[in-house]
């Protein structure tokens, strides 16, 4: 009887994959893929997910429902050109078609039902050490396969063969050992392209952060119109470039738009920087721990403020009674002053005591046609092809694991794993001799299928 199958197997493989944190001069760059025989119908779970990753950080990232390669990083948008993209998600597209078809073999193999889900992933990648030069030094290339969560099989590079941990995979593991135009292109791809690749990537990793500029974050309140709540505000501004990430937590929870948490998203300063505001609506009297937790990868800032427990002026309009309060002042002293001229220079409160204004005569005219002039005391106020590298990188920098390379073209999947013994080896060399070079592994064109 099979033991029953969960998606958590997800997640265990990755675990176990030794995906070490790049430290000092070492850096690494790797490919994952993810398959489910079937739906598993849980919210963020794909029936196929890839992603790549330079030292443990997503750069690019694709899954069965979008199903396009998309940049994770600001300088993998400015860097890799559009064609880069387009020819990525082909690639993707075909590794998900290889997948389906590899599924299948394993669970027959297995002699699996199809009521219980299972899952294949598959990873690869390198690791580099730093030359005082700046160019890396090759340290270590993965290539190993998973299969519900345990080991099924892994390429051992330093002796170019492949290693089955379990009964199960023994027989891929002859059928591949005997293809040798394999085993040197597998080899080949870890401790060279993959490593340009990983160089080239971490060159414009580095440009970018020489260009960053780190946020600068601020954490304060203003009154609601609910008179027991504030308005809780975080801001980060003065980044550079765009890519943050932003969250208001409560006593070290994050809180999410279900908790009342707004954004205006992130907009442009003057200064060709970048700000983002987020805030919620508290109660005065809230004595749990408020933090704003901000994240620019560009610039290494990893940071997170507490709120001062600081309130607004009391009922919001402190500053603005006292500023009226200030302008009535001025304004009587003002006129205190200007009554006091006028009245020294007797144009008001003269003799006759008649009022606020007295009449003045023109002296050029004839005493029957005298005018008076009233003056008014007021004023107015104001990608390693399974088998094939899927483009040419020395073409453009677009090339990579984002293409599909000619042989791939002639296979519906390259790398795609179709019986070995079916295929000639005069074939198999004429196809490993057509690949192109990218900067992941795909399913090869010597359609090498784990049956």
């Amino acid at each position: 009887m099979d033991r029953p199958q969960t998606w958590i197997f997800l997640f265990l493989p990755v675990l176990g994959l030794n995906l070490d944190p790049a430290v000092s001069e070492i850096h690494s760059l790797t490919y994952i893929y993810t398959a489910f025989s079937k739906p598993v119908n849980l919210p963020g779970i794909h029936d196929f997910t890839a992603m790549g990753l330079l030292d443990d950080r997503m750069i690019d990232y694709y899954d069965s429902d979008v199903q396009k390669k998309v940049p994770k990083e600001d300088w993998m948008k400015t860097r890799m050109d559009e064609d880069y993209w387009k020819k990525g998600t082909q690639s993707r597209q075909s590794k998900h078609q290889w997948f389906k078809v590899n599924m299948e073999i394993l669970m027959k193999r297995m002699r699996q039902n199809e009521s219980d889900v299972h899952i294949l992933q598959w990873m690869h990648g390198c690791k580099g050490k730093e030359n005082p030069d700046g160019s890396l030094r090759f340290v270590q290339g993965k290539d190993m396969y998973n299969y519900d969560g345990q080991d099924f099989l892994s390429f051992d590079d330093a002796n170019a063969v492949w290693v089955a941990p379990v009964d199960a995979a023994v027989e891929t593991k002859r059928k591949w050992d005997d293809v040798r135009v394999l085993k040197e292109y597998t080899k080949g791809y870890l401790e060279n392209e993959c490593i340009e690749w990983l160089t080239k990537f971490i060159t414009y990793e580095k440009e970018q952060l020489r260009k960053a500029k780190p946020p600068k974050v601020h954490l304060f309140t203003k009154n609601s119109r609910v008179q027991t709540n504030v308005i809780l505000t975080c801001l980060a501004t003065g980044f550079y470039p765009k890519d943050i990430e932003l969250y208001i937590k409560r006593d070290g929870r994050t809180l999410t738009r279900q908790d009342g948490v707004q954004t205006f998203g992130v907009r442009p300063n003057e200064d060709d920087t970048y700000q983002r505001r987020d805030y919620v609506e508290i109660l005065k009297s809230d004595k749990s721990k408020y933090t704003c937790h901000v994240i620019h990868r560009a610039s290494l800032v990893d940071i997170e403020a507490e709120w001062d427990r600081r309130l607004p002026d009391i009922e919001g309009n402190g500053s603005s009674i006292i500023w009226v309060v200030g302008g009535i002042v001025a304004v009587v002293v003002l006129l205190a002053v200007v009554l006091g001229v006028l009245f020294k220079k007797g144009i008001i409160g003269g003799k006759d005591g008649k009022g606020s204004s007295r009449s003045l005569k023109c002296s050029s005219c004839s005493s029957d046609h005298s005018k008076e002039v009233k003056i008014p005391l007021d004023d107015a106020n104001g990608e390693k092809v399974h088998l094939n590298p899927d483009t040419d990188s020395k073409k453009s920098d677009s090339s990579s694991d984002s293409g599909i390379s000619r042989s791939e073209r002639n296979v519906p999947a390259a790398r795609e794993r179709t019986a070995l013994s079916d295929v000639g080896t005069s074939q198999r060399k004429n196809e490993a001799r057509s690949r192109t070079r990218s900067d992941e592994l795909g399913p090869n064109t010597l359609d090498e299928k784990f049956r």
